[in-house]
């Protein structure tokens, strides 16, 4: 497929998101993708395949990477808020308040992947998105070890997932968290966690709900069906909504 085929596709599905969104009684997410650090090639092919989710399940999917819509009254709009591999420091002190009175007012905040490689400065948001990133080796295969599958997010997925991706591990990491998925460090090079190496998790937070995944570094991953489940599944939960 050439490159003028490939637009074309993408502009269509922009279109038929837009068109779907605004028949859904109400529903929207927020995908926040601005970087101040390193820049993840695929935040493009994220953005919409999240919009296609949203298509696909009956919520509108709004995309920016302007912090001055973190205001209290642009943000009650959402019932969730999604950092897409968002990095470095990309909400002033007006902003960073504004969201936090979101969440205390029952919002859902989504991080992926690098989302916790993001606002190093601001403790609330260490609890908020439950950890921060510490170190990555090279990408490579891995086994992730999903231990619980009763969550929305992992319902689908095997005992045993082994799949490629760039391997965050993590410090900082909040006690609280509710763990849903382990990586198995034996099962790859670099990994500075040892036998606890939490991968995805969630846990309710000052009043509203945080998923947050380690997986998505790569544009494969916004094709695969598996991952796109996991995010649905982390999303819905952020929302609110049980199935």
């Amino acid at each position: 497929m050439n490159s003028i085929c490939k637009l074309l596709l993408s502009f269509l599905a922009l279109c038929s998101v837009t068109a779907y969104g605004q028949s859904a009684a109400g529903d929207a997410i927020l995908v926040f993708s601005k970087t101040k650090g390193y820049r993840h090639q695929s935040i493009g092919v994220g953005k919409l395949a999240i919009m296609k989710l949203g298509a696909d399940n009956r919520f509108r999917v709004d995309t920016t990477e302007d912090a001055s819509l973190f205001t209290p009254e642009k943000l009650r709009q959402y019932k969730a808020v999604i950092f897409l591999s968002t990095t470095g420091d990309v909400l002033d002190n007006t902003q960073q308040t504004a969201f936090e009175q979101y969440i205390r007012n029952g919002g859902g905040y989504v991080g992926i992947h690098a989302a916790a490689d993001t606002e190093y400065d601001w403790p609330w948001y260490n609890q908020l998105a439950g950890a921060y990133f510490l170190h990555h080796p090279k990408q490579q295969n891995a086994d992730i070890q999903v231990v619980d599958k009763k969550h929305l997010s992992t319902n689908m997925l095997p005992d045993r997932w082994k799949r490629f991706d760039e391997w965050y591990s993590y410090k900082n990491i909040i006690p609280e968290l509710h763990v849903l998925a382990k990586l198995d460090e034996t099962t790859y090079e670099g990994g500075r966690n040892g036998d606890n190496h939490p991968i995805a998790w969630y846990r309710e937070f000052d009043g509203g709900r945080s998923f947050y995944t380690g997986l998505g570094h790569t544009d494969a991953s916004y094709s695969e069906p598996l991952f796109l489940q996991h995010v649905l599944g982390g999303i819905k939960y952020a929302m609110g909504r049980k199935k």
